[in-house]
């Protein structure tokens, strides 16, 4: 039997804070039986907490002594830890759209955070109000345009638009309000944004709801996005934590060794750790604003928590937390989300249901965005519609099929350049039996491998290592056929640019960087039309074997050959 820390040290890869982690105590491998359910009456309620950019280590059991989040911790000491959830879009819009939808970017269409439509969407809580469930939602929407208009599928909402403010703003602007939208009335926003969507939550779950009625409440908080304000009471709870930046934030040859010009231009940039949102606060500053937001999301957790408890809800109650998108600190000298990177792909998922959901246990079958509608339409007993995407985890989550069980399949990520964020390119990756093939598109530059399970924090690129050209093809081949929209078809979609975007540096930051030292070569080489050509066997063989598949001899000698008609 697996041993505790060593799924977890696989799972979390190599984690600096493994050696004293705070943990639950029971492993998914075990193949502990879930406890009997008693046959229920009515279908399950359901309360799904999302959090917006929180990393997928950002709990306190996972960095103990350091983060503070112990209504986070108690869940996971009771539920089950899933640390290898993901998204298939690390964006706030398109990855709100992919849980709501239960789709794909390319299918949904809702491809940035900018003004992507929503007509013709069918979001799943739709699909439960047909099932006899309350539906409610409380937070922040931000898909598709900044409205706050009615939110498709939910009895009652209480949301904002945009991004929404931490504190009431004093003016209506095309991205923010000073109010709230409560049911279609604008009511002023009252105080901190956690705490007031809380209390909405509060009210609802204790008098306006039809008790009798199963119902789902989606509580999604505006922290711990950027920039991160912590309520008064907590504003300075970290003022002497040590925060540390991942090994690969260092800027030396060693982490930069195969990594793409984009990411080495992006360290000093908008999404660059020299120079994140062009200013000049570290990183080990801002995570202590960072995680001092956290904690009001926490507190916000325990009351929801408390209630269900105090009421003799819980063992009626799933209870779902996680967040839209992962959050990189430094690795390989970015911060934010958007690329294909475990830190930003990934995400925290705990998952709590006393007496349905195995307690205190480390579950490491990957779970996507993608999988939360079906789910939550099988815990509901709805029928699936067919524009689903996913699959339904809840088996999983229940205890009742074993990880080793568990076929996720590929993993297959997309994101879409913006206009407004220029430095991230237009990224397409695929991961299967845990090794990662990463595509650019209409970028001039490499593309990478890496195989995760030797190199869990992505630093030794083998794209053009001749021993694993054959899995890069397999898996080119198998993101293309996989990115294929519902109708076959390939597309690539953008926005209008009505910006340069943020394409700032620090001046006295790091300059352009250089092509690889492979692309620079003399004139005439005898491979010309080699990189042009598709890797086949045959010209991985002669690349090999340090041949050309085709000869091209100078193009002014094939020149004077073809003009003057030499037959050789």
């Amino acid at each position: 039997m697996k041993t505790k820390t060593s799924i977890l040290a696989r799972a979390l890869m190599g984690a600096a804070c493994l050696a004293s982690m705070v943990l639950p105590t029971t492993s998914a491998t075990a193949k502990t039986p879930a406890p009997a359910e008693a046959p229920r009456e009515r279908p399950r309620n359901v309360i799904f907490v999302l959090v917006d950019d929180l990393r997928y280590d950002g709990m306190g059991f996972l960095q103990p002594g350091l983060v503070k989040t112990p209504n986070i911790d108690r869940m996971a000491k009771e539920g089950t830890y899933f640390p290898n959830a993901v998204v298939t879009s690390s964006l706030c819009s398109p990855s709100r759209a992919t849980i709501l939808t239960g789709q794909t970017a390319r299918n949904h269409g809702v491809v940035d955070n900018n003004n992507s439509s929503e007509n013709g969407l069918i979001f799943f809580p739709k699909y439960l109000q047909q099932a006899g469930y309350q539906t409610a939602f409380f937070g922040k929407w931000h898909m598709g345009e900044s409205t706050d208009g009615p939110r498709p599928g939910f009895d009652k909402w209480v949301s904002f638009k945009g991004q929404g403010s931490y504190w009431p703003v004093k003016e209506e602007s095309e991205h923010g309000s000073p109010n709230l939208n409560v049911d279609g009335k604008h009511v002023p926003q009252e105080g901190y944004m956690t705490d007031e969507l809380t209390d909405y939550a509060m009210n609802w779950l204790t008098k306006e709801r039809d008790p009798k009625k199963p119902f789902f409440l989606y509580l999604s908080h505006k922290g711990v996005h950027s920039d991160p304000l912590p309520p008064p009471r907590y504003a300075h709870q970290y003022d002497t934590a040590k925060f540390t930046l991942p090994a690969s934030a260092a800027n030396t040859p060693q982490n930069n060794a195969g990594k793409p010009m984009w990411v080495l231009n992006q360290r000093n940039s908008w999404h660059g750790i020299d120079f994140f949102y062009n200013a000049d606060v570290p990183m080990t500053e801002y995570l202590k604003y960072y995680y001092g937001t956290l904690s009001a999301i926490d507190d916000s957790l325990g009351r929801v928590m408390d209630y269900l408890r105090k009421n003799h809800l819980e063992k009626d109650t799933l209870v779902v937390f996680t967040s839209d998108n992962g959050f990189q600190i430094g690795e390989h000298g970015l911060i934010d989300k958007r690329n294909a990177y475990e830190a930003s792909v990934r995400v925290p998922l705990v998952v709590w249901e006393p007496g349905t959901v195995p307690a205190g246990t480390v579950n490491p079958g990957r779970i996507r965005n993608l999988d939360f509608a079906p789910t939550f339409l099988d815990v509901a007993r709805a029928q699936r519609p067919a524009q689903f995407e996913g699959t339904s985890a809840w088996k999983l989550w229940e205890g009742k099929t074993a990880p080793a069980d568990w076929k996720p399949g590929d993993f297959t990520y997309e994101y879409y350049w913006e206009f407004n964020f220029p430095m991230t390119p237009g990224t397409f990756a695929i991961e299967r039996d845990r090794v990662k093939y990463i595509a650019y598109y209409g970028v001039w530059d490499t593309d990478e491998l890496y195989d995760l399970k030797t190199d869990p924090d992505e630093m030794h690129n083998l794209v053009n290592d001749p021993k694993w050209a054959a899995k890069k093809q397999e898996l080119r081949e198998a993101l293309f056929d996989q990115l294929a929209n519902s109708e076959g078809r390939h597309v690539i979609p953008y926005g209008m640019r009505d910006t340069i975007g943020a394409v700032r540096r620090d001046v006295n930051g790091a300059r352009a960087a250089d092509f690889p030292a492979d692309w620079y070569v003399k004139p005439n080489p005898t491979d010309r039309f080699d990189p042009i050509l598709p890797d086949s066997p045959a010209k991985l063989n002669a690349n090999a074997a340090s041949k050309p598949l085709i000869f091209t001899p100078p193009l002014v000698d094939e020149l004077k050959r073809q003009v003057g008609g030499s037959p050789k």
